[in-house]
C-alpha cells in the first residue's frame, strides 16, 4: 500500500490542523496508508522518508533544522512525491533556501489581504486540470517568486489590487505549477488561506489530484 506522510504546524492563521485533516481525508479515500504529524521530527529519518511515497507539509513559517530540510529533499530526490498548497509549503522555512529551491517558489506578498475576489484560469493540457473550467474565487491571492523551471497548469491575474507592483503591468501569476526534483514529483496549489477554501469544488479536486499524481498512484 502507498504511504503519506502529513505534518502540520506553524502559524495558527492558515488552519494547519484543519488542512491537514482535509488532505488525510482525501489521501485515505484514493487507498493510500496515512500518517498525521505535527512535527518536523518525521523528517529527522531519512530511512523512513525513503520508504514512502509522498510527503505534504503543511507548515507556515517556522524553521526547519538543516539535517530535515536535507533528508527531506534527498528522499524527493529519489522519488517520494511532494505536494501542498499555499503558505503550507510555499511560505514555509523562510530560512531554508534548498527548501525553496525544491518546492518552486517563495510567497513575497498578498496585495489586498485576504477576501480578493479573482479568477483562477487553467492554462495547459495535463489530466492534472483536464475537465475543470476556469473558477472565481475570494481569498488571498498569492504573488510568488517562481523557479523558471516550473511546468504551470493554472494562473491568475495581477493587479487586480492596485500596489508598487502594479507600474510593471499585468502579469499572469502561477496558482497551480508542477516541477521535478530528481526522481521526485514535485506539486503545488497557491489556494488554501483556510479550510474552507479548498475543502469544496475545483480547488479540492485540483489538489487531490494534485497529491495523487506527486505520490504516483
Amino acid at each position: 500500500m502507498a504511504k503519506a506522510l502529513i505534518t502540520w504546524g506553524g502559524w495558527d492563521g492558515h488552519q494547519p490542523d484543519k488542512v491537514a485533516a482535509l488532505f488525510a481525508k482525501d489521501l485515505t479515500a484514493a487507498g493510500l496508508d496515512v500518517t498525521v504529524t505535527d512535527s518536523l521530527g518525521c523528517f529527522d529519518d531519512l530511512g523512513a522518508l525513503l520508504d514512502l511515497n509522498l510527503i505534504v507539509p503543511v507548515w507556515t513559517m517556522s524553521t526547519i533544522e538543516k539535517l530535515q530540510s536535507e533528508n527531506v529533499a534527498a528522499a524527493v530526490q529519489a522519488g517520494v512525491g511532494l505536494a501542498g498548497c499555499h503558505g503550507g509549503m510555499c511560505d514555509a522555512f523562510r530560512n531554508d533556501v534548498l527548501w525553496q529551491f525544491m518546492t518552486g517558489a517563495q510567497w513575497v506578498a498578498h496585495p489586498g489581504n485576504d477576501g480578493i475576489d479573482y479568477r483562477v484560469r487553467m492554462v495547459s493540457d495535463d489530466p492534472l486540470v483536464a475537465g475543470i473550467a476556469d473558477f472565481d474565487v475570494k481569498t488571498e491571492q498569492y504573488y510568488l517568486h517562481i523557479d523558471p523551471a516550473v511546468r504551470v497548469h493554472a494562473v491568475c491575474d495581477f493587479p487586480v489590487v492596485a500596489g508598487p507592483h502594479s507600474p510593471n503591468g499585468p502579469v499572469a501569476m502561477p496558482v497551480v505549477f508542477t516541477k521535478l526534483w530528481g526522481e521526485g514529483r514535485v506539486y503545488y496549489n497557491a489556494l488554501g488561506h483556510q479550510a474552507n477554501v479548498i475543502d469544496h469544488g475545483p480547488a479540492r479536486e485540483l489538489l487531490r489530484r494534485g497529491m495523487l499524481w506527486a505520490a504516483r498512484v
